[in-house]
């Protein structure tokens, strides 16, 4: 009888099996099972209720991108959590922010995180800037049938190109589609109105600073219009989470940044209850 690996410390012949450099394969199998799209749910009449995350924002200025996140989670009409954080680093030159079934998005997160590692772990290399795009489009794609149940992952994904030496934004359907967006994108309840905000104060030649100052004003559009979406909560002191990919790989601003930011577009808000005009940003 052929002895329990465990038993012997000796790692499972999966371990030691060549194959290829992506974890998400190696799961499909050898343990299909513990992939999120993969998981058998009960029966259910109707859609399942969970919470959601909503609206995520991007924008690119000359020296790479900026990608943001509203905190609010919401469950039907109700707000499930104030403080939830929606945009996390991919590796050292991407991230992403997640909309739909928060539960789902932060593990779907966190598998694409140890994907990439993964795959510079065994190729010595980091895959390029749409590598990462067509990797994230294929893990969508496997959630599509959790997604027709009410438990659908749309993210946005950002990052600076090494090769191009510029920063980048592609969204996604729930069926894993993929595209590449110029200059701005919004996905989530509020992306419409944050998308419209985007519009009318983006430019070609923004600096990082005023890039920071365009995601936040258009959170705080997206919030006007949308319950879904929190606008900056300065009462709670909870803010949009902010991050920044540059040449010089990926930032999130800190917690005073983040209120600075915030207490200022509040505060011009008092005068321009509408917002400002793209030349005034």
């Amino acid at each position: 009888m052929e002895a329990n690996p465990r038993s012997t410390g000796r790692l499972p012949a999966a371990f030691l099996t060549p194959g290829s450099s992506s974890f998400v394969d190696f799961l499909s199998d050898h343990q299909p099972e513990m992939l999120p799209g993969n998981r058998q749910l009960p029966p259910v009449k109707g859609m399942v209720e969970a919470p959601h995350g909503t609206t995520i924002v991007a924008t690119t200025f000359p020296g790479g991108v900026v990608l943001a996140g509203d905190r609010r989670a919401t469950m039907g009409n109700m707000i499930a959590q104030r403080d939830i954080e929606k945009v996390f680093p991919a590796d050292e030159y991407s991230a992403v922010g997640i909309a739909g079934t928060a539960g789902l998005a932060v593990e779907m997160v966190k598998l694409f995180q140890l994907e990439l590692e993964h795959f510079e772990k065994v190729e010595g290399a980091q895959l390029s800037l749409e590598g990462k795009a067509n990797r994230l489009s294929t893990m969508i794609r496997s959630n599509l049938g959790m997604a027709m149940q009410g438990l659908a992952v749309v993210p946005l994904f950002a990052g600076f190109d090494v090769d191009r030496g510029r920063g980048r934004i592609f969204s996604y359907d729930v069926a894993g589609g993929r595209s590449e967006e110029t200059g701005f994108a919004a996905t989530g309840s509020g992306s419409v109105f944050a998308r419209g905000s985007m519009k009318k104060l983006f430019r070609e030649d923004l600096s990082e600073e005023q890039a920071t100052t365009l995601v936040v004003q258009a959170l705080y559009d997206a919030a006007d219009d949308d319950s879904a979406t929190g606008g900056p909560d300065l009462a709670r002191r909870i803010y949009p989470v902010v991050t920044v990919i540059t040449e010089s790989g990926f930032r999130r601003l800190g917690e005073q940044e983040s209120q600075e930011l915030a207490r200022a577009i509040t505060d011009r808000r008092m005068q321009q209850p509408d917002g400002p005009r793209a030349e005034l940003l």
